[in-house]
């Protein structure tokens, strides 16, 4: 995830299981010494799908997702710096760091503001039962650890990465993370007590201030490898401060905001190249030449999928399911050269496909054995079926598929035509998103999600843990059934 700049069980109950055997040297089964299965193929206790609850199936993963948040009462320490310790509200992005997990690199011990925002978006989705005052201790704890961030926040308020006792690590600035902290925010402010509540404020105030100086200069985009004009980052400022004008509990609107969602609304159009939306410009490109990208090979980019999840993009605009499907295809398709094996393979038992980032990545998360294409990622897989289950509520609610020449292919791959009811249409993309998210499940060690699986073998790899993989799954799973997990 971190680019350049860095250096199958489940609970009784929840779903039937199988044992399906894989490649010796994969996993290890526990025998007594002189057991009749001592010399059998090594196996894994995998789910079966096919009979898999998915929000039983994210009740797990909010839990797993709970484990990287600290509290006063639940203290993390930085494993590079000992006399280092997390305060409450610090989001973990993973506990994984060079040493800790062997063959992998990343050190991921660190609160990154978007990554943070992502995570306490779920926690605040919850449904949670009704207490004394209705506050959960969580967000407030992260309200508090958001200000003290953005008051050492240096050089400026898009400082992306903090140490876990909220001190600025040395970084790059990246202008979606105070946008989307923001809507997190506002998304938490009725689960906040009145101090909170006033501190969560004023922390929006100054992110807007920011926002509104900077929203037109280029930025490091999410994966945190080019600087230039991001489609993410514009989509999330965009949604930021549309959020801010919409607000009820008090937030000032300041002069200049009307005029900057204007310009973004504007702008991401210039993205649009014919075929697909461009993830970043080039800030050095010529005028008239139409959109040009930052680098070969970086498009198109499942970015645009995650400025539709998280930043409001429409999921009907048929200039972004036109981009959704080249994704698809350049993973999923038998005859693309950028094909993933597993997902060949996933589709004979009904699952998958999962995807990756875009199709010239080469970073698998130890940087020693680079593949062209990269690796398939939990997060970006259950990003696109929560597009999938997006563009189904939109269909059913309106009674119409946003179907034309600039969509077809999209709808194409999930066996929707023109002809289709709408019915038809949003049951077969719920159908689409939900063997995304059984292949996630199945690839999955016991629920546990990293950050990224072999693209050939299927098997987890790179960072362990990642914090953004199950709030991804969360957010799918509550696109799909409009509703959260108990908190």
């Amino acid at each position: 995830m971190r680019g350049p700049f860095t250096a199958g069980r489940a609970a009784k109950g929840d779903m039937f299981m199988t044992a399906t055997l894989l490649p010796t040297g994969t996993g290890f089964t526990r025998a007594k010494s002189g057991s009749e299965h001592a010399h059998r193929p090594k196996a894994r206790v995998q789910p079966s799908v096919q009979h898999t609850d998915l929000q039983a199936v994210a009740q797990h993963m909010y839990a797993l997702m709970l484990r990287n948040i600290a509290s006063d009462g639940f203290v993390f320490t930085d494993p590079t710096d000992p006399g280092r310790v997390s305060k409450a509200g610090c989001v973990i992005a993973a506990l994984t760091y060079p040493g800790g997990a062997p063959g992998v690199d990343q050190d991921y011990v660190f609160n990154w503001v978007r990554d943070a925002a992502i995570t306490i978006t779920e926690v605040a989705a919850a449904e949670y039962p009704e207490g004394p005052d209705a506050t959960v201790q969580p967000l407030i704890d992260y309200v508090n650890f958001a200000r003290q961030c953005q008051q050492n926040a240096s050089p400026t308020m898009a400082h992306a990465c903090y140490t876990i006792d909220g001190q600025p690590r040395p970084w790059t600035e990246q202008a979606d993370g105070p946008a989307l902290q923001s809507v997190a925010l506002l998304r938490a402010y009725p689960l906040l007590d009145g101090p909170s509540q006033q501190t969560a404020k004023q922390i929006i105030s100054d992110n807007v201030g920011f926002l509104l100086s900077v929203y037109t200069e280029p930025t490091t985009n999410l994966w945190e490898e080019h600087l230039g004009y991001s489609f993410f980052a514009r989509a999330a400022q965009l949604a930021c401060l549309r959020a801010v004008t919409a607000n009820t509990i008090g937030i000032s609107v300041p002069p200049g905001t009307a005029e900057a969602i204007a310009w973004l609304e504007s702008a991401l159009g210039d993205h649009w190249n014919g075929e697909y939306y461009v993830s970043m410009l080039d800030p050095n490109a010529s005028g008239g030449a139409g959109p040009v990208s930052v680098a070969p090979g970086y498009d198109p980019n499942i970015d645009i999928v995650e400025a539709s999840v998280y930043c409001g993009v429409p999921c009907t605009d048929t200039r972004l399911l036109a981009t959704a499907a080249r994704l698809r295809g350049q993973w999923a398709d038998p005859s693309s050269p950028a094909v993933y094996p597993i997902n060949t393979a996933d589709a004979q038992q009904g699952m998958g496909p999962m995807l990756g980032r875009y199709p010239g990545d080469t970073y698998d998360g130890d940087m020693a054995d680079p593949i062209l294409g990269g690796h398939p990622w939990a997060l970006c897989t259950a990003n696109f079926a929560e597009l999938y289950y997006n563009l189904a509520r939109e269909i059913t609610r309106t009674g119409s598929a946003p179907f034309d020449a600039l969509s077809q292919g999209f709808f194409d791959q999930v066996g929707v035509s023109a002809d289709s009811s709408p019915a038809d249409a949003a049951a077969a993309l719920r159908r689409a998103g939900d063997a995304m998210l059984q292949a996630v499940i199945y690839h999955s060690d016991h629920l546990e999600l990293s950050e990224q699986f072999d693209g050939t073998s299927g098997f987890e790899k790179s960072v362990r843990d990642l914090t953004w993989s199950y709030a991804a799954f969360l957010s799918a799973v509550r696109a799909r059934n409009g509703r959260g997990v108990e908190g």
